[in-house]
């Protein structure tokens, strides 16, 4: 609740101001016979405490004024009368002290919260902007880097040469690729998505443009991978899954994927598993010159990690191995 907005306008705090005193004066005379002599103020003093808290510094100042003289009037003998003695003098200074300290930390109080409401409301705003900024600059990102792959492709078109016009294309498939991966990285207001949903997705969209109808499985990584490790780890996801795809299922492009990444205190392990025919008994991926493996070998040392790849109780399994970024 704002504290400035609870009495609104000044002849409003001021109206106010007049009912407390008059509803503090309406209390202490009901209740004379029940108090002994030297308490003339005793029900003004939670009169001027809140009117000051919810109608600010004048009007509190208003609310003492007219407590104090109906206390002086009424309260202080010679009752009904404006005498002034040692002993009045006395109590209307105590009275003057106490409501001027009530009043002075309460309108404080007042101001302060106002200044950290305004405070907040101003770092809402920044940081309003600085997610819509992030956004529109992450969304320029993934765009630039899918025109690279486009204009590669493109280049493709006119290239004669079988060789130069394959190697082309894949380079400007596998760039429109991470530029769905920026894409996909983060859900709609730009909190990092879980390796999870984001797997799911990715995977999914890559099934669908091989033509390939696979039952895939993503298993763990419920937190977001760091935003230095996602694009390497999420490629060799991919390069992964693609094998599988390619040289697992052949032309049926039936059969199952399974991933899943461990995310430990330890290392952080993603496993791609599919159960197709797999690789030739003599086959080593780290002496393979394909793009896919190479790329994958990239990716593993970029990530300080391992990648091995294996034949296991009838799967084909690919394991990258690697330290996860605390920072």
């Amino acid at each position: 609740m704002k504290i400035h907005a609870v009495i609104g306008g000044r002849g409003a705090g001021y109206v106010f101001a007049a009912i407390m005193a008059l509803a503090a004066w309406a209390l202490r005379y009901a209740l004379n016979d029940w108090f002994p002599p030297g308490f003339p103020y005793l029900t003004f003093f939670p009169a001027v405490v809140v009117t000051a808290y919810f109608a600010g510094l004048r009007p509190a100042v208003l609310c003492a004024v007219l407590s104090g003289v109906a206390a002086w009037y009424f309260f202080i003998p010679p009752y009904q009368s404006f005498q002034v003695s040692f002993p009045t003098a006395v109590a209307l200074t105590f009275y003057a002290f106490v409501v001027a300290v009530d009043i002075f930390f309460i309108d404080g109080m007042r101001k302060a919260l106002r200044q950290l409401e305004e405070e907040r409301g101003r770092y809402a705003a920044l940081a309003e902007s600085r997610d819509l900024l992030y956004r529109e600059l992450h969304h320029r990102v993934s765009n630039n880097i899918q025109v690279v792959g486009s204009l590669l492709r493109l280049q493709a078109s006119r290239q004669a040469d079988e060789d130069a016009r394959h190697a082309l294309v894949e380079a400007g498939s596998r760039i429109e690729v991470i530029a769905e991966i920026q894409r996909q990285l983060h859900n709609a207001v730009g909190d990092p998505a879980p390796f999870q949903a984001f797997a799911e997705g990715v995977l999914a969209a890559a099934a669908a443009a091989a033509g390939s109808r696979v039952a895939l499985t993503v298993e763990g990584g419920e937190e977001p991978l760091h935003p230095d490790q996602a694009t390497p780890v999420t490629l060799v996801m991919l390069e992964s899954f693609n094998n599988a795809l390619e040289h697992g299922f052949g032309e049926a492009g039936e059969g199952r994927v399974v991933v899943r990444l461990e995310q430990g205190l330890g290392d952080h392990v993603l496993t791609v598993r599919d159960n197709g025919q797999g690789p030739p008994p003599t086959f080593d991926p780290g002496a393979s010159e394909s793009l896919g493996l190479r790329i994958v070998r990239a990716m593993a040392q970029q990530l300080g990690g391992r990648f091995e790849m294996a034949r296991e109780d009838g799967w084909t399994v690919c394991r990258l191995r690697y330290a996860p970024r605390r920072d």
